[in-house]
């Protein structure tokens, strides 16, 4: 798993590590790994053009040590200095010695436009609120250049907490970050700005703390998908019941068992409105048009898509919320259940809620920027765990543990998909996965099924439960027929 840490815990390790190196050591190794991600972004680096754009911190000083070393290998590095008197000494100085120049106002728009990289030192972890007009303004024109834009750290304009953007940011396509993975790169609006992320270490990792935040790896998730043995029956690999859909609209339910069937547990059972619809699409489910407690013995229940807020469907929710069962609650039973909060609070079985933001919000807790922070708040309310889908998905935990999702594309933004994601969810709980972890997964397995299916173009829901099979091949780094591996 990959630790995701706050500015303040980063500072903190940073101490101990200051104070038993030379002066300039830590930041030397900075701006080292940073120009050597930068040369293997560019290629051969003699001659190429690069800008820096230098704040007054030791985000200013990494950029210009990091030009240094370019200059040095015969790019052609101008640095544009937002306060010239404010520099860092040091780095300005090595700029200068190794050949790199400071442009004038006037030279900055015609460097940009012929720069091959752009290189954002302006603002580092400290910095809050949005920037200022002259670095914003540098910011759009890095934005409409044709150079490749790499950010210090983190990109001049973001939340390194919680990727919170105030007005204009840094639009990086890579960002160099330094001893540990910050949060705002992986979520909420900073996960667009801060583009592909390369982790540099310098020599922090004996001192950060345990973390409470993660993004899973494809490795982590494949660990905890155990492949069928020879001892194996339907039994043993998890039974996982379904209640969703209507007799009006069916189609949540049939993508949803669909979505649990795909996934690979032993057993799938449905119960309810949307029979007759869930039996003609699969025939591998045993279907019952009763309440849950006609379905047979299950590991876990996934409740609430498509099936509607009558008195009816009020009662199916407090039926399965009353077993000693993990339940995933969506969709329509999650507007259900923002009126009756309690029977949450009184299980002692695991639950996990998978709103979007608006469902989120019934319960009277709006999101805002930070998105760890609200699903934590949620989940250590009702003493549950809480999914809040979006484009970084976040998954909570009553305890505080946090894991944000690294997988996924916008092309998910369609109907259908969180009746998929609700139905992995569910077959990931059968297996007896805890609820928090166990919602991770599942979010990294939908966001690998929808970057899967969207390499053909647009997508449906029905393609992500298609295309099921082979994302989890592939997430476990097996060969499936007519493709090859993928990376982890």
């Amino acid at each position: 798993m990959i630790g995701l840490y706050t500015a303040d815990e980063i500072r903190a390790a940073e101490e101990p590590v200051l104070a038993a190196t030379p002066e300039g050591a830590l930041m030397q190794r900075a701006a080292t790994g940073l120009a050597t991600v930068c040369a293997r972004l560019l290629g051969p680096v003699y001659g190429r053009r690069v800008v820096l754009l230098v704040g007054t911190g030791n985000n200013g000083g990494d950029a210009l040590f990091a030009g240094a070393v370019l200059a040095r290998r015969g790019a052609r590095v101008g640095a544009v200095l937002l306060d010239p008197d404010r520099s860092h000494a040091a780095g300005l100085t090595a700029f200068r010695r190794a050949g790199g120049r400071v442009l004038n106002p006037a030279a900055v728009a015609a460097a940009m436009g012929r720069a091959d990289l752009v290189l954002d030192g302006m603002l580092g972890i400290g910095g809050r609120g949005g920037l200022r007009p002259e670095a914003a303004a540098l910011a759009r024109q890095a934005a409409g250049s044709p150079a490749l834009t790499v950010a210090v750290d983190v990109p001049s304009g973001i939340d390194a907490d919680t990727g919170a953007v105030e007005g204009t940011a840094f639009p990086a396509m890579h960002t160099v970050t330094f001893g540990a993975v910050k949060r705002g790169l992986v979520v909420g609006e900073g996960r667009g700005y801060a583009g592909e992320v390369h982790l540099v270490e310098i020599g922090l990792e004996p001192h950060l703390p345990s973390p409470t935040a993660f993004r899973l790896t494809d490795a982590d998730v494949a660990a905890r998908l155990a492949l069928p043995s020879a001892d194996d029956d339907k039994y043993s690999q998890g039974v996982v019941g379904v209640v969703a859909g209507s007799s009006t609209y069916p189609g949540a339910g049939v993508l949803c068992t669909g979505a649990a069937l795909r996934t690979r547990p032993g057993l799938v059972r449905y119960a309810g409105t949307a029979a007759d619809g869930v039996r003609a699409a699969w025939p591998e489910a045993i279907v019952t048009a009763g309440r849950p407690g006609e379905a047979g013995r299950v590991q876990a229940w996934v409740v609430g898509p498509g099936m509607g807020t009558d008195d009816h469907a009020r009662s199916v929710l407090a039926e399965v919320l009353a077993t000693d069962l993990p339940v995933v609650v969506d969709a329509d039973a999650l507007t259900m259940l923002a009126g009756e909060q309690e029977l949450v609070r009184d299980r002692a079985a695991a639950t996990l809620l998978t709103p979007h933001d608006r469902e989120f919000e019934r319960f009277g807790k709006p999101v805002g920027t930070d998105r760890i922070g609200a699903a934590r708040r949620l989940a250590g309310d009702l003493g549950c765990s809480v999914l809040l889908k979006g484009d970084a998905t976040v998954v909570a935990g009553a305890d505080g543990t946090a894991f944000v999702n690294g997988t996924g594309t916008p092309w998910l933004a369609t109907a259908g998909t969180g009746d998929v994601l609700s139905g992995i969810a569910g077959a990931v709980l059968a297996t007896g996965l805890e609820a928090t972890l166990g919602g991770a997964v599942a979010a990294h397995l939908h966001g690998r099924t929808g970057q899967l299916a969207a390499e053909r173009g647009p997508l449906v829901a029905g393609d992500l439960v298609r295309r099921l099979p082979e994302a989890i091949g592939r997430v476990r780094g097996l060969r499936v027929t007519g493709l090859g591996h993928s990376g982890t």
